[in-house]
């Protein structure tokens, strides 16, 4: 039985803390389709090419950057997603600290960072993948150390707690989050040094522990 050809390609949702606001990577498209566009950073799969090694290599293509943490989101597979031909994606979630302005490349009019309530209109079906994205990263701070991975080498507990307050969309008890935080086994590791950059008095800085899970979650409703 003959099976019909179909391309695969790599899409990007890359999260940041900006100003205060969760931002995304975004480029506007150079060329067709959706020409003028804005999407998500991505690109077609090279023949003998890896996923993890397209997904790399398309972000630093198309916006110059590189990050540390890719993982794998989700596949999506409608048939008529691309309108040049049947293409399945096989997007990726980064969460990455605050970044440089990123700079276009390859097929790219343009990259630049944009708050995630203002992204809208994507190409193919980019807004569906953000969103997924978006609750993926909301989802994971919950039970993983990844909101960690927003923040400097190191930070206070401020830091981290504004990064919660970004990505859940809600304002969180300060005395609360430290104590869940700062009692979560290996979530943070003291420096032994203090600063006064969030102003008032100095305040402790921390380390990304070695825990990769946390125990007990931080779940949104009881933060």
């Amino acid at each position: 039985m003959a099976h019909p050809p179909f391309a695969v390609t790599v899409d990007l949702v890359v999260l940041t803390v900006r100003a205060d606001q969760l931002c995304v990577l975004l480029v506007r498209r150079g060329e067709e389709p959706f020409l003028g566009r804005d999407a998500l950073p991505g690109g077609f799969v090279r023949p003998h090419e890896d996923l993890a090694t397209a997904a790399a290599r398309e972000l630093a293509e198309e916006t110059g950057l590189a990050v540390g943490h890719l993982e794998q989101l989700a596949s999506y597979g409608d048939p008529d997603r691309d309108p040049r031909q049947r293409v399945v994606t096989v997007a990726h979630l980064a969460l990455v600290p605050d970044q440089p302005a990123p700079t276009a490349g390859t097929d790219a009019a343009e990259a630049r960072w944009v708050p995630v309530d203002r992204a809208g209109g994507l190409a193919f079906d980019h807004d569906r993948v953000l969103a997924d994205g978006v609750e993926r990263a909301r989802a994971k701070l919950e039970y993983t150390a990844l909101a960690c991975a927003f923040c400097p080498p190191e930070f206070t507990v401020a830091q981290l707690r504004r990064v919660y307050e970004v990505v859940w969309g809600r304002p969180l008890d300060p005395r609360n989050f430290h104590r869940k935080v700062t009692g979560t086994p290996g979530l943070l590791e003291p420096t032994g040094e203090t600063t006064t950059r969030d102003g008032g008095r100095p305040a402790q800085l921390y380390r990304r522990g070695p825990a990769e899970q946390l125990h007990p979650p931080l779940l949104r409703a009881d933060t």
